[in-house]
């Protein structure tokens, strides 16, 4: 059975394991690109901007995705039975009291960040304050917890801004070959241009799967743990009703942090999509099935 921590030291490998592939991915590309225009210099930039890639996304995620969210700090005096709850679950987690931010907006939502326990952030919707009582404002922020016990969001941000600069490569690459760009020495051919289209096509497809498996899977593990830390899944389970009903999109949103909300910014927490295809390409799990897992 899942408890706070039964999954820190494996998204801490995951999360090293992901940086060192998406180096390697990178410094390939990089190859690629430098044989295909026949310019070395291209390689060497590629290496630069992978290792300070990972850097920053290891160092400043969270303030990146406070900033996209519009999160500003929330003081106790101001925002007391958000403050409190994020105190006290915090000390029967044995976790640090993270920092508490809001975000002004009417649509019910919350989300955790930051790149360790000691760097952590909590983050709730005023729309969400506004909705739930204090058993189910206890469950969602037991459930932000367990992120932060499972070290999800170091993993989950980090994935953001690798699957993103994938992405912005296979961009660049078919702009380059459909509106003027060229081969440098006539060393590329009609084949290797044909791969490159190929993978620069693909490879943000199947990033994107990736990133969506893994949020899905973690939203599962999440619900289980915070269950688990208040020992009340009820409390979760019928904040997670409540947040499903709420049809209405966040007024700010950014695509690139959806994933990391207890609820699709987009508006509720979504409905189960038939077919094998749809399922993959949802950003969380059916509001159903998570409330089905927790109380049955």
């Amino acid at each position: 059975m899942a408890t706070l921590y039964t999954e820190q030291s494996k998204n801490v490998t995951k999360t090293w394991l992901l940086m060192t592939v998406f180096f390697v991915v990178v410094i390939l590309l990089g190859w690629f690109f430098s044989y295909y225009y026949g310019n070395p210099n291209i390689l060497y930039f590629f290496v630069i901007f992978s290792i300070l890639m990972n850097f920053f996304s290891y160092w400043f995620s969270d303030k990146i995705v406070l900033k996209l969210a519009g999160a500003r700090p929330a003081t106790r005096e101001e925002f007391f039975d958000l403050y409190t709850a994020v105190e006290n679950l915090s000390i029967t987690a044995g976790l640090p009291m993270p920092k508490v931010y809001v975000v002004r907006d009417p649509a019910p939502n919350a989300f955790a960040t930051g790149r360790d326990k000691d760097h952590a952030v909590v983050v709730a919707t005023t729309g969400l304050l506004a909705i739930l009582d204090k058993t189910e404002l206890e469950g969602v922020i037991a459930h932000e917890l367990s992120h932060i016990g499972n070290r999800d969001m170091l993993l989950s941000t980090v994935v953001v801004v690798l699957v993103g600069f994938v992405t912005i490569l296979a961009d660049i690459f078919t702009r380059n070959i459909f509106w003027g760009g060229h081969r440098s020495n006539n060393r590329g051919n009609g084949l290797l241009m044909l791969v490159g289209i190929i993978l620069s096509i693909l490879a943000p497809i199947f990033a994107l799967l990736i990133q969506l498996a893994i949020f899905r899977k973690r939203e599962f593990l999440a619900d289980a743990s915070g269950a688990l830390l208040t020992r009340y899944p009820e409390g979760l389970a019928n904040a997670l009703r409540k947040i499903s009903q709420y049809k209405r999109p966040m007024a700010r949103q950014a695509k690139a942090i959806a994933h990391l909300y207890i609820a699709d910014p987009k508006g509720g927490l979504g409905r189960k999509i038939s077919g094998f295809f749809g399922s993959m390409f949802m950003t969380h799990p059916p509001a159903e099935e998570r409330i089905k897992a927790l109380i049955g």
